[in-house]
């Protein structure tokens, strides 16, 4: 009974006003770090950290309910082909999204397909005495833009990529899709490819150098432009069985779970200390439950509520302060996202 009255407690305050007091005492803090933007000017994720993330968030995806149907083939919008900024190759890539995802339906994956061209051997660097180097690491961002005219990127997926090997390589941007449908302005989805050495040096970024995506410049000739592949399942067919209707919304539904998004980039204190994810799902509890009669409240029978009973947990990379160094750090926080509501008594499952 006590540990479902914790989750029930827990889940709550990260809803709703305690969600920034229950997070700093996950994290042993007293107050929010005191981050500005310019703490993010200049910053590099480890890979270590970036690996971590990547790595919790692929287990923390809900499982897929049943096998999706595919709801097309995006082929992009043309674009510029790619630019080189320090030691990083960044390929911007634009894909109209409009119209492409049916009516009550959930997309519950979505790939990003990169035709990857053959090794121009002209493009690597000297033989000199170095570490072979025979990967380069690939990510792929979501691009959110800003009202400033700025822009914000969040990872979605990262992966090695063999150099000398050509083909097709394959990314989730479930995530990105997700992102995009809840901050959706009327505009395409802006993705960004980047391409780095797979460790810290000159050689491997020079090496990393002779990767080469086709792009959606209309000037590329090469086959295999840049897909995105979504599939999606049918509500109607697989809606969760505790989700609310339409018409949870006027108090008329028995309990329930309904959506409700946190967006870390619209907390004034988020905004800059959370850098991974950009905002999740947590959804919450809503609705009325039938109550005991009421002979049975004086054997310890009270009042029944709607109430989280089942959670899993979120990952997150965010920002810490040790004296005058910024860093970063990956973890798991428990119970951030709703999975099941029921009705309860006292902190207890009713059957």
């Amino acid at each position: 009974m006590l540990c479902v009255l914790c989750l029930v407690v827990t889940v709550q305050a990260f809803i709703h006003e305690g969600f920034k007091e229950v997070l700093l005492k996950q994290l042993g803090l007293s107050e929010v770090p005191k981050v500005h933007k310019r703490d993010l000017a200049d910053l590099v994720i480890p890979d270590h950290i970036k690996n971590k993330y990547l790595s919790m968030l692929k287990r923390q995806r809900v499982k897929r309910r049943a096998l999706p149907s595919l709801a097309g083939i995006l082929r992009g919008i043309p674009g510029n082909a790619e630019a080189l900024s320090g030691t990083t190759t960044r390929q911007n890539l634009i894909f109209d999204m409009e119209g492409r995802i049916p009516k009550n339906s959930e997309v519950t994956m979505a790939e990003l397909k990169l035709f990857k061209k053959p090794l121009d051997r002209a493009n690597l660097p000297a033989k000199q005495f170095h570490r072979p180097v025979s990967n380069a690491r690939v990510s792929v961002y979501w691009v959110q833009r800003q009202h400033d005219g700025t822009n914000r990127t969040s990872l979605i997926d990262s992966r090695l990529v063999p150099i000398r090997e050509s083909g097709w390589k394959n990314f989730d941007v479930t995530q990105a899709v997700h992102y995009w449908l809840r901050n959706k302005r009327q505009e395409p989805m802006f993705l960004e490819v980047w391409i780095e050495g797979e460790r810290v040096g000159s050689h491997a970024s020079e090496m990393a150098k002779a990767v080469r995506f086709t792009s959606q410049d209309p000037k590329d000739k090469a086959l295999g432009k840049p897909e995105l592949v979504l599939y999606t399942l049918n509500l109607e067919d697989y809606g969760g069985p505790g989700d609310c209707k339409e018409e949870a919304v006027a108090g008329k539904s028995t309990c329930c779970r309904q959506k409700h998004y946190v967006n870390f980039r619209e907390l004034s204190w988020t905004q800059y200390w959370i850098i991974e994810p950009a905002g999740y799902q947590a959804y919450r509890c809503l609705g009325g439950c039938r109550q005991p009669p009421s002979p049975l409240w004086r054997f310890g029978y009270g009042e029944r509520a709607c109430a989280v009973v089942e959670s899993s947990p979120l990952p997150m990379m965010y920002l810490v302060k040790r004296g005058n160094r910024t860093e970063i750090e990956a973890a798991e926080f428990p119970n951030m996202i709703i999975e099941k509501c029921s009705c309860v008594t006292d902190g207890m499952a009713a059957v």
